[in-house]
């Protein structure tokens, strides 16, 4: 944990990057409609990079001048490990069901408590363990929610062996690489902020996520020229709330807060959506998602209770 202190507790900031974050599923459901998911992916990080350059380079220039090699890789592997978070886990989608995706992509916290000691030397509390096995629960229940239904206190699900055949299993590890990526970009940036200011990280990091996901989205035929004047509202707005605000915030949190913490926390997301998506798009969530919402919530405040 860094020795300074900010001026705004960053256990404070937190539920301001997750509402921020929030609103990303829903600029992607309006985007959804006209254009392709690597497309919005690929524009979204580059308007977030183009949008950061001209502070990154005007009043952080001798900041990135003087990075030592180590540090500059770090950072360009946060950024890959982003690409390949956002490429992945959008793509799940189109071959399994969102509730295999969204408990798939929730495992980042598990990887992230597993690899943290290894990677950077940083000890996860028994709090913080207590904290990570009761949201993960509840993540599991609410993206089960989307096609598992309670009825007289019991469970009605699919079965498990439709989530491990044909295009439903490819979906499936693609969600779970998106988690194992995710989780890389997270301990990266926790090793990385402790001596690095916010703007040129990000900067960094989000311009090579876009050069990264520009590539994918050129190999598979697509371009980010020729759509409705719609699509680039939904994709400035993508840039500006989840990516620049939302995202941001969670890296700004990595200089003072533990990976393992902040990575509890993102499991908040889909918390501030079904929200969101109730005033938005009318959808109302289910009693499972309701009860799966309170276990993550539980998590993140047991977890918050341990000096990150």
């Amino acid at each position: 944990m860094s020795s300074s202190r900010p001026s705004i507790p960053p256990v404070l900031a937190i539920p301001f990057g997750i509402l921020a974050v929030s609103t990303a599923s829903i600029f992607i459901r309006y985007a959804q409609a006209d254009a392709p998911s690597l497309v919005i992916a690929a524009g979204r990080l580059s308007l977030a990079a183009l949008l950061l350059a001209g502070v990154a380079l005007g009043r952080h220039r001798a900041e990135l001048r003087v990075l030592s090699r180590r540090a500059l890789l770090l950072a360009l592997l946060s950024g890959f490990f982003l690409a390949i978070h956002f490429a992945t886990w959008i793509t799940s989608l189109e071959y399994t069901t969102v509730a295999s995706s969204v408990v798939l992509v929730s495992t980042a916290p598990l990887w992230v408590a597993l690899f943290a000691p290894l990677t950077i030397r940083e000890p996860v509390s028994r709090r913080v363990l207590w904290g990570m096995g009761l949201a993960l629960i509840g993540g599991t229940i609410v993206g089960l929610s989307d096609s598992c239904t309670l009825n007289a206190a019991r469970l009605n699900c699919p079965a498990w062996s439709t989530f491990l055949v044909g295009d439903a299993f490819l979906g499936d590890l693609l969600a779970l690489a998106g988690a194992l990526a995710g989780a890389g970009y997270l301990l990266i940036g926790r090793k990385l902020r402790a001596g690095m200011s916010l703007v040129p990280y990000i900067f960094l990091v989000y311009g090579v996520a876009a050069l990264v996901l520009n590539l994918f989205m050129f190999s598979a035929g697509y371009s980010l020229t020729g759509y409705s004047p719609r699509v680039y509202l939904w994709l400035v707005l993508l840039a500006l709330v989840p990516q620049l605000l939302g995202h941001s915030t969670f890296n700004w949190a990595l200089r003072y807060l533990t990976a393992a913490y902040v990575s509890i926390t993102l499991l908040g997301e889909p918390i501030g959506s079904a929200i969101l998506a109730y005033f938005l798009l009318g959808e109302t969530p289910t009693a499972l998602m309701s009860f799966g919402a309170i276990l993550i919530l539980s998590g993140i405040y047991v977890a918050s209770q341990h000096k990150a």
